[in-house]
């Protein structure tokens, strides 16, 4: 199947799904993991920029397109998309070195990895995470009332309704087509998004993770997100942070230039020993 960048996917089967990506470049690999209603076309920017230097392999979740649940499904969730990451990236890696980075629910993917395989990843991207803490005090979530819309067949609202509140009040309405078609794709991922909305990351497991990270937010984004930067800063030992501007949570279609930029020159100082 063409991808929209002119790029071909590619499956990869693991014991029980297969896993859909694209591939392009050469060099040390630059695994990208996609956040909630996307899949591996949300990094249209993204790929043609880092190939350049870069093995970049964007996969699509299990359940997400091109194979998106219709309906909620028990055998989705962080935990299991965590697992196909590790299958996944050791059957693609062949050998080179590996850097992860995560988009908002994909960060967590990312970070969970990290911590479950530290040996095998050699630099951590974290752009926007929004999972909660171990120990906080549960929040309401604008999820179930995205979810009863989505029951009751209203598509539209219910993914305006995630959009906005991820990114800002009247986002939807000012998206692209490509981005709406690939959200409407995913729709149903959200039903079965509800049963992990309670798994927390454990601020003690942190320390450990002796890995260089990034963090990065966009200078819009919803405070949410800031704090979650805020506490990651606060206690992995080799993380640095930097701020998209002219974005929010969308950083990376809303400014890639910066975006790009930022990531870039993490990975060139953590292979080259200096910034580009």
């Amino acid at each position: 199947m063409p991808h929209t960048l002119g790029l071909i996917e590619q499956t990869i089967s693991l014991p029980d799904t297969d896993i859909h990506f694209t591939e392009a470049g050469q060099g040390s690999v630059l695994l990208l993991i996609h956040g909630s209603l996307c899949d591996y076309r949300y990094w249209r920017w993204q790929i043609p920029a880092f190939s350049q230097s870069h093995a970049v392999i964007a996969p699509s979740l299990r359940g997400y397109w091109p194979r998106a649940l219709q309906r909620e499904d028990p055998g989705f969730g962080i935990q299991q998309h965590v697992e196909d990451m590790l299958r996944f990236m050791e059957r693609v890696r062949n050998g080179r070195p590996v850097h992860v980075l995560g988009h908002s629910r994909g960060a967590q993917v990312a970070l969970e990895m990290a911590l479950r395989a530290p040996q095998s990843i050699n630099g951590l991207i974290l752009a926007d995470p929004g999972f909660p803490f171990d120990g906080e005090p549960p929040v309401q979530s604008f999820r179930s009332d995205v979810a009863e819309l989505l029951r009751k067949g209203d598509t539209e609202s219910a993914l305006a309704s995630f959009v906005d509140a991820v990114n800002g009040p009247d986002t939807w309405r000012r998206m692209v087509s490509w981005f709406k078609t690939m959200v409407h794709d995913n729709a149903y991922t959200l039903l079965a998004q509800l049963q992990e909305s309670d798994r927390t990351v454990r601020r003690s497991d942190l320390p450990a993770l002796d890995k260089p990270v990034l963090l990065i937010g966009g200078a819009d984004s919803p405070e949410r997100y800031v704090s979650r930067l805020d506490g990651l800063q606060g206690i992995l030992p080799r993380a640095e942070r930097v701020t998209i501007p002219l974005a929010a949570h969308g950083m990376n279609l809303a400014n890639p230039k910066a975006f790009n930029k930022a990531v870039a020159g993490f990975l060139h100082t953590l292979e080259y020993g200096a910034p580009i």
